[in-house]
């Protein structure tokens, strides 16, 4: 063997080193053999007018790293002051605003940040959902929290709807630190095993939590939107389940609906390596017309019904570092985007929807419902009133 190819096999073997260590550290094995698959992929391109879905949901923690009261006020005053400034000046096909989807830890409850996002709420440029981190915790415990809270969100707010013939509220959820029915592989970030069934029995009625990646609670399901059956003594039930199609009947305990994940192949760590797009979206990570529409070439749709796409983005909003982008020019070119590329009328309808719309225009086209999803945005589950208490 010569010297030269000596040195060929051990740059071969440095790069296999290299791309190994990179999706072990970036946990990319958990979900890559789904994204090869491309399963979720209609088999065929949808023909006539498509319409496009678009929902962004907020982890909204103004008490992020603890900054003290008057940070957090300041946090919300800028989404206060900023975020109606920037919907005003956008419109999807329906004549309807941008509408961001906040949603709210139970941990970090204070009525004044709750009354200024629902002053948006009211404005119809929001809707409220919750968020819970929670860490070595018992079914007992867990309930209490959302009962709670979501009691509080009613009575005190009128930000979540109610049930008409029981009374309890319904709300869509994220769970805290990406960690759903005790999914983390350490154990850390929930401890309830039975999660998905405490969730569906106190009243939620989906799930926003992924994707996750590259934290190692990514589930190896990916870019579906579908029903997890949870195994009562086991952590992460929602790995894999039973997507929903039109015609199908509801199964299991909770609905996923996840945004895209993927890889960004026109931009590379190194040179070499491809990263990975999770639909997050901040400054370091701002939404492109490129990442726009790779998250609509993903094609994320209830099967059967290739011609309503879902595109579910997410951010954590309050984020100093992030508020430029989110408030501003980067955002503000990103709806310009998608009312120039995807609302011409003839190709495309461009819907800006809340979680709770998202939600309820998927079991519209569960039951197999058709025409314009914009006459479904409040098919199962009603807008909650956001009257004055």
């Amino acid at each position: 063997m010569n010297i030269v190819l000596l040195i060929v096999l051990a740059l071969l073997a440095g790069v296999a080193a290299v791309v190994l260590a990179y999706l072990r550290q970036r946990n990319i094995s958990v979900w890559l053999r789904s994204y090869l698959r491309q399963d979720w992929k209609p088999e065929a391109p949808a023909p006539g007018l498509k319409h496009l879905m678009f929902c962004f949901v907020d982890h909204y923690e103004p008490g992020w790293q603890q900054p003290g009261y008057d940070v957090e006020c300041a946090r919300v005053a800028r989404w206060r002051r900023d975020y109606p400034a920037l919907c005003a000046l956008h419109r999807d096909g329906d004549g309807r605003p941008p509408v961001h989807s906040f949603f709210y830890p139970e941990e970090e409850y204070r009525p004044e940040h709750l009354d200024a996002l629902v002053e948006m709420c009211r404005m119809g440029i929001g809707e409220i959902e919750i968020h819970l981190h929670h860490d070595n915790d018992t079914e007992a415990g867990l309930r209490e929290k959302l009962r709670r809270f979501t009691r509080l969100l009613v009575d005190r707010h009128d930000a979540l709807p109610v049930d008409p013939a029981t009374g309890q509220p319904r709300w869509a959820f994220i769970h805290g630190n990406w960690a759903l029915d005790n999914c983390h592989p350490h154990g850390s970030g929930c401890g309830v095993n039975n999660e998905l069934v405490v969730l569906r029995e106190e009243g939620c009625y989906v799930d926003y939590t992924y994707p996750a990646a590259p934290d190692p609670c990514q589930t190896s399901t990916i870019n579906k939107i579908y029903y997890a059956s949870d195994d009562i003594h086991r952590p992460k039930s929602h790995d894999t389940g039973e997507r929903v199609k039109v015609g199908g009947q509801p199964v299991g305990d909770l609905m996923l609906i996840q945004g895209p994940l993927g890889f960004m192949w026109k931009h590379r760590k190194f040179g070499l390596l491809p990263r990975i797009e999770n639909a997050d979206v901040r400054t370091s990570n701002p939404p492109t017309a490129a990442r726009v529409d790779a998250w609509v070439d993903c094609g994320i749709h209830v099967q059967g019904k290739p011609d309503w796409i879902f595109v579910k983005v997410h951010t954590h909003g309050t984020q100093e570092r992030d508020m430029d982008t989110l408030l501003g020019e980067p955002m503000h070119k990103a709806f310009s985007h998608l009312e120039s590329r995807y609302n011409d009328g003839r190709e495309w309808k461009l819907h800006y929807v809340s979680a709770r719309e998202m939600y309820n225009i998927v079991k519209a086209a569960e039951a197999g419902l058709q025409g314009d999803p914009n006459d479904y945005r409040d098919h199962v589950v009603p807008r909650p009133a956001y009257a004055p208490r």
